[in-house]
């Protein structure tokens, strides 16, 4: 197991962080949430760009074979592909971790995402090379789910082991940020370049440069992560909190109802979230007049919204408890997915509604659910487990809700759609239920 008195190889991303570590003053608490800040917001960037193509582009440009509504779920069927992959990519990237150092770990994944991102916009059409667009972008959309699952560095539960105990849901709320910032940036670029192109244009060459730009930003976000991790004191910190590696297998052994449970607590912020980003921006797209430019730009407000709501879940949950804060939030979710698909459904006005309240109660759930992931797990199996816990809420939670959303939709109307979300609320109530461990430390 890679330690502090291991040897381990060191990439020269490693190398150069730690000489800028030289002559400068240790890394503080506030250094290292900025660090989690940007590493959560370029992973978000990139998925938020990923996402909006796939309802923007890829329909029209991998699967123009189809029909709009077909080419839309085909092109959520790959999207779901990454939830999948990750598990696989925490077995793989897990080894490295143990073997060469968490360091090696975070630039490959990290490059690995780059590189699979920067890839896509280089995708030719459907009607350029065939089927061969498919397999290409099913094989990067794969790629991009093995590197989200290595770019685990472990920060985030770091920051809240050694959070106050009165200030626990403040820190826990903080990587929780990135999603926000990302979607704004991610929907302000795309809404920027679908104004300002023809749809021609745009089609052709105009989507491609977001990839790029996630390409630039993963680049930042590796070397703020690494002035992190590579530093003495928070390796040492890493281990004295048991933050190291251990192995799948174990860690299924001994902490698999922690694992469980962990993922299910906070299916229902991890269901909305795909409910208010990318299934409504799909059925806006398909089935009313509204130019997609629009709704981005009511995205963008109310995701503007849900990052206030993020903040806020850091006070409540410190007031009231984090297992109260998600436990009413999930009610309030079940309750939101009952009338929800009505706004969707009612014009213009009642899109802002939806979007507004959505983000909202997302903000106020999602803010904590990181804050439920490393709580339970013994100390020996912390890091490997949280990550696993992360990989399992993602995909039962998030993976395949544009998909399911959009399939029922079409099939039964919008008000069947609310049937995916009430069904994480009510997951995430019963996970609450039975997580008597998380009770007795909130």
């Amino acid at each position: 197991m890679a330690n502090s008195t291991t040897e381990v190889p060191e990439t020269s991303a490693e190398r150069d962080a730690r000489n800028v570590n030289i002559g400068h003053r240790p890394v503080d608490a506030g250094e290292i949430a900025i660090g989690v800040i940007i590493g959560r917001t370029s992973e978000f960037f990139d998925f938020f760009v990923y996402a909006i193509a796939s309802v923007l582009v890829f329909p029209s440009v991998i699967f123009s074979f189809a029909d709009p509504l077909t080419g839309t779920l085909l092109s959520f069927g790959v999207f779901a592909l990454a939830f999948v992959a990750r598990p696989i990519g925490t077995v793989i990237f897990s080894s490295v971790d143990r073997n060469y150092g968490r360091g090696v770990k975070l630039t490959i994944a990290l490059m690995l995402l780059g590189v699979s991102t920067v890839a896509v916009a280089f995708l030719p059409s459907y009607d350029q090379v065939g089927w061969l667009a498919v397999v290409i972008l099913v094989i990067f959309r794969v790629g991009q789910g093995l590197a989200l699952a290595g770019a685990w560095d472990g920060l985030a539960s770091l920051l809240a082991l050694n959070a106050p105990q009165h200030k626990r849901g403040w820190y826990a709320m903080v990587p929780q940020l990135g999603a926000p910032i990302g979607l704004i940036v991610a929907s302000a670029l795309f809404a920027y370049l679908s104004a300002s192109l023809s749809a021609e244009d745009f089609l052709a060459w105009g989507w491609r440069y977001p990839f790029f730009v996630a390409f630039a930003i993963n680049v930042v976000a590796l070397f703020s992560r690494l002035r992190i991790v590579v530093t003495p004191e928070y390796t040492t910190l890493f281990e004295s909190g048991e933050l190291i590696p251990s192995t799948v297998r174990e860690t299924i052994g001994n902490d698999w109802r922690n694992i469980v449970i962990g993922a299910f607590a906070p299916l229902a912020s991890f269901a909305l979230f795909h409910m208010v980003t990318v299934f409504p921006l799909s059925y806006v797209f398909l089935y009313t007049e509204d130019a997609p430019v629009n709704f981005l730009i009511i995205e963008i407000a109310s995701a503007f919204v849900g990052l206030g709501a993020v903040v806020l879940s850091g006070v409540l949950a410190d007031r009231f408890g984090r297992r109260w804060l998600l436990g009413v939030s999930a009610g309030m979710i079940g309750v939101y997915s009952i009338f929800a698909p009505l706004l969707l459904g009612a014009g213009p006005v009642g899109e802002v509604i939806y979007m507004v309240v959505g983000f909202a109660l997302l903000g106020v759930s999602f803010g904590q659910s990181s804050g439920v992931v490393a709580a339970n797990f013994t100390r020996l199996y912390r890091y490997t487990g949280s990550a696993l816990t992360s990989d399992m809420a993602w995909l039962f939670g998030a993976g395949f809700a544009p998909v399911v959303a959009l399939a029922l939709s079409s099939t039964f109307g919008l008000i069947s759609s609310g049937a995916y979300l009430l069904s994480g609320a009510v997951c995430t109530l019963l996970a609450l239920y039975f997580n008597r461990h998380l009770a007795r430390t909130n």
